[in-house]
């Protein structure tokens, strides 16, 4: 018999609607049940393409003895993470003061006023290697809350303390000036962590750390150090021959279990694909590799065929799992390849990797083993040559994929992942010169504004013509972020006046008195028992971070220079932990080091404006806001009583503007410091 969330829209908790648990939604109604039955509440948080959470479900969840259990002891509540990134940040930063480490199933158990008192990820249905079963858990936090109350109201009210703390913000003022040596001290201290063999950062599992790659690009970029460029290099590469990346569809998986980004946790994520996208036309930009391009068409590609929803936005995930087992989509048996590859050159095992013994759980996850040139030249063949012929083996391997049954698709359109999306989409229409991608961009972004605002505000998830719950700071960050690459994409006045209002209600809603830095959730919301700001990068930028960014450009524009103060103050607050942990805070090195430059915005008027400005376009120069003149507006009025029909480009900083110049010779330097 179903449960309570078969009325649900999330497609992760439709998973669970007909488990033998009597599963609540996140909501006041099952806090309320638990009051009145005094029981403590299970709060379970995961995601659709999470595989470890269907494997509980199969062992636990799904079980009637251990449903039964749950049933009778304790209300359940089953909650996306990805609907509500609040509630999940706020149980995950406790578990992980309990227990020291965090991820998803994550299971929590709760008081009836929300205070967290004991939690953990996965729990085994039977003890193994010192961990409780899941059975043998329930047992002893039943009983606990049924003979030892002051306890759990202890260890709850410590909790509370211990969240409050850690949210706590402080404002810090300091009159230290940006340097280019802390630009470099910041390079070297994320240098420390690279993994100088494989790439990335750290070891296994290893994530693509998108941000500080575009940070050291950014870094070599404006410095010329040889070092960060190698890195950056080394790392994207690896990325992109690995197993992360889907050799045949294109998409980049969520991470790799492995140094080697050989083995990738399968599922694909909207916001991996939209951060490594807009990383891919950094790198394009700058070295001018036809490889990066390449792949960014394939996962621009990937993203409009299986990600996008007709006349809609992009979905969230694809699963990990098909037909209950990981990657079986994906995966090829030598069975299978030489069905497939009968007729096809030796070389293009040798290029994917292929081997009669697979390279993972008796299949092959397809790689680039091999590169094109070493190939070319043991082969005697022209480049051409091969790539033609490795091109028609992933042609025969995609079909015979299309007959596979598909990985299941979570079907939510989230706001803030979709923005990150529409930013790298009109960044790639910039970087590649292509009028196909601006023109999806435009209708994506005007689609976000026409379906995620409900009486005024925004709201973070869209699904079957709905959109709810009430929208994060990231939701607002990202969005307005995007809607400043499309004004300096189109030259259009009316994305910049969105992203004003936009400003003015996180002003209003999300800030506080005296403190620069941002809350996570708005003021009119209470589903925590407190608010905190986040600081540093997830697999996402900093919500504050960006915020910072679009303060800074935003202020230019619009002739805020509050906004302008208030972003370096922000920057200043975060200079110190962001040059420590320079991996962790690489979105405000990225802006710091812009900020050395000086962000700028570049006006381009004249009968030449809308051809000079493409020109100007194809400079690497992230710390400038381009536009252009089309009509006189609030962007190019303090230029009108200099504005001539000949072409001039108007250089500005945030308190002073250059002289007009009329070619890009004249222009100043973009490029160094």
């Amino acid at each position: 018999m179903p449960n309570h969330l078969q009325y649900e829209q999330s497609t992760y908790l439709l998973q669970h609607a007909n488990n033998p648990v009597n599963w609540y939604p996140w909501g006041e109604e099952a806090f309320a049940l638990a009051k009145i039955a005094n029981k403590p509440v299970i709060v379970s948080i995961g995601y659709a393409a999470c595989h470890w959470c269907h494997v509980m479900e199969r062992e636990s969840f799904e079980d009637d003895t251990t449903a039964a259990y749950m049933n009778e002891h304790f209300i359940n509540i089953k909650v996306d993470r990805e609907e509500y990134p609040d509630v999940d940040d706020f149980y995950m930063t406790a578990v992980q003061a309990i227990t020291g480490s965090g991820g998803w199933p994550l299971n929590v158990f709760v008081s009836f006023d929300k205070a967290p008192f004991y939690g953990g990820t996965y729990f085994p249905p039977i003890a193994a290697h010192g961990r409780l079963s899941w059975l043998q858990l329930l047992a002893r936090m039943n009983d606990v809350w049924q003979h030892r109350p002051e306890e759990v109201r202890q260890q709850a009210t410590q909790m509370i303390t211990y969240l409050k703390t850690a949210a706590q913000l402080s404002s810090v003022s300091t009159d230290e000036q940006w340097t280019v040596e802390y630009a470099l001290q910041s390079a070297k201290n994320m240098l420390l962590q690279a993994d100088r063999v494989n790439g990335g950062f750290g070891r296994a599992p290893k994530f693509p750390s998108t941000m500080a790659i575009k940070f050291l690009l950014e870094h070599a970029h404006y410095t010329g150090s040889l070092d960060a460029l190698k890195h950056a290099i080394l790392s994207l590469d690896a990325i992109i021959e690995g197993g992360i990346y889907d050799q045949i569809g294109g998409g980049f998986a969520r991470y790799s279990v492995d140094d080697k980004w050989l083995v990738p946790h399968f599922e694909k994520m909207l916001y991996d694909n939209a951060m490594l996208l807009s990383t891919l036309c950094d790198a394009y930009m700058i070295t001018k590799r036809l490889r990066y391009k390449e792949v960014a068409a394939e996962t621009i590609e990937f993203l409009l065929r299986e990600m996008k929803a007709p006349d809609a936005g992009f979905y969230s995930a694809l699963d990990a799992d098909s037909e209950g087992v990981e990657g079986k989509y994906y995966t090829w048996t030598f069975e299978q390849w030489n069905k497939i590859m009968t007729n096809t050159d030796p070389y293009v095992s040798i290029y994917f990797g292929v081997k009669k013994e697979g390279n993972w759980e008796g299949t092959n996850i397809l790689h680039v083993a091999t590169r094109i040139e070493h190939i070319c030249a043991t082969n005697n063949l022209s480049e051409a040559q091969v790539m033609d012929v490795i091109s028609t083996a992933k042609k025969a391997l995609w079909q015979e994929r299309e007959n596979r049954v598909r990985p299941g698709t979570d079907d939510k359109c989230l706001l803030s992942w979709n923005a990150l999306m529409n930013t790298s989409l009109t960044k790639a229409s910039v970087a590649f010169e292509c009028a196909e991608y601006l023109l999806e961009s435009k209708r994506h972004l005007q689609w976000m504004l026409d379906n995620f605002i409900v009486d005024g505000a925004l709201k973070h998830v869209w699904k079957n013509g709905t959109a709810r719950i009430a929208a994060n700071l990231d939701d607002y960050a990202y969005l307005i972020q995007a809607l400043l690459q499309m004004a300096s994409a189109t030259s259009e006045e009316k994305w910049i006046l969105c992203a004003v209002e936009f400003m003015d209600h996180i002003q209003q809603y999300f800030s506080e008195r005296d403190v620069s830095l941002f809350y996570y959730t708005s003021s009119l919301e209470n589903n925590i028992p407190l608010r905190k700001a986040d600081t540093y990068d997830g697999v996402t930028p900093s919500s504050n971070a960006v915020m910072a960014e679009c303060l800074s450009v935003l202020g230019m524009l619009a002739d805020r220079s509050d906004w302008i103060a208030q972003s370096e103050h922000m920057l200043q607050q975060m200079r110190h932990p962001a040059q420590r942990h320079a991996t962790s805070f690489a979105y405000w090195n990225i802006l710091m080091q812009r900020l050395i430059k000086e962000f700028k915005t570049v006006i381009v008027t004249g009968f030449a404006a809308e051809r000079t400005f493409a020109s100007l376009q194809k400079k690497f120069a992230p710390e400038c806001f381009y536009f252009f003149q089309k009509t006189e507006n609030f962007v190019t009025m303090p230029f009108r009583k200099t504005i001539e029909e000949k072409t001039q480009i108007f250089i500005c900083t945030k308190n002073s503007c250059f002289s007009p110049v009329e070619n890009l010779s004249e222009s100043i330097d973009f490029t160094i410091f």
